[in-house]
């Protein structure tokens, strides 16, 4: 689907990725793009509508559909990450956090939308997910978990949404340079370049968009044998 014309709704769009997409919407020619966050007085980029949203509260969703009727593109970009493993002591209550952020939250905001969409012609669907789909390593393995749901509820909700004519396209990444990876010392892409290579596959009818050179190692390592997925940490 295309860009220019489409109304796009881009969830934690205050900042970093989000905020990228939402700015990337309006320079292709979005006709309106809602710019979500629990708290909307934090979007202040001119021409974004700001919406307020919590991802984890299924009122919030609904009202928040209520407003947006109008939606062509969905944009399931909020999220979490959190270090840790899971032998570490608040590992349960970490996965449950993480889990209701990264993979239930896309999950209720597409079942909201998904008659939206289906009503306005079909539209698309782009849900950030990461390398950490594929593989886990241990500063972050509980999130990769939460990366992998959702990576399968992607997959699932593609199957779903076919017949109603909505593209569904993932995308995997690795570190993009945000505030959530400042302490991180590893190569990071920049949030505008990857909004913009996302879009470009949106547009050239992509199901799934591989972020940057290290994530398509990995993907390509799923088939090697070992399988990338089985071998130790680097």
């Amino acid at each position: 689907m295309n860009v220019q014309d489409a109304v796009v709704f881009v969830t934690g769009a205050n900042r970093g990725i989000g905020h990228a997409f939402a700015v990337e919407a309006l320079a292709r020619g979005a006709r309106k793009v809602y710019a979500a966050a629990r708290n909307p007085a934090t979007i202040t980029t001119a021409g974004l509508a700001p919406i307020a949203l919590d991802v984890t509260d299924a009122a919030s969703i609904a009202a928040a559909a209520a407003q947006c009727g109008d939606v062509t593109l969905l944009v399931n970009n909020a999220g979490i990450a959190l270090f840790g493993g899971f032998l570490a002591d608040n590992a349960v209550d970490e996965a449950r956090r993480q889990l209701e952020v990264n993979f239930f939250g896309p999950l209720l905001v597409t079942r909201a939308f998904a008659p939206i969409l289906a009503a306005n012609g079909g539209g698309g669907i782009i849900n950030m997910l990461s390398i950490a789909s594929w593989v886990s390593r241990p500063m972050l393995a509980v999130y990769a978990a939460s990366k992998s749901a959702a990576w399968g509820l992607t997959n699932g909700l593609r199957n779903d949404l076919r017949a109603q004519n909505t593209q569904v396209l993932g995308l995997h990444m690795g570190f993009i340079d945000t505030d959530m990876t400042k302490g991180i010392d590893s190569p990071k892409t920049s949030p505008a370049a990857l909004a913009t290579l996302t879009y470009d596959g949106l547009e050239a009818g992509l199901l799934e968009v591989l972020g940057d050179d290290r994530t398509q190692r990995a993907h390509q390592g799923l088939s090697t044998e070992p399988p990338i997925y089985l071998l130790p940490p680097a």
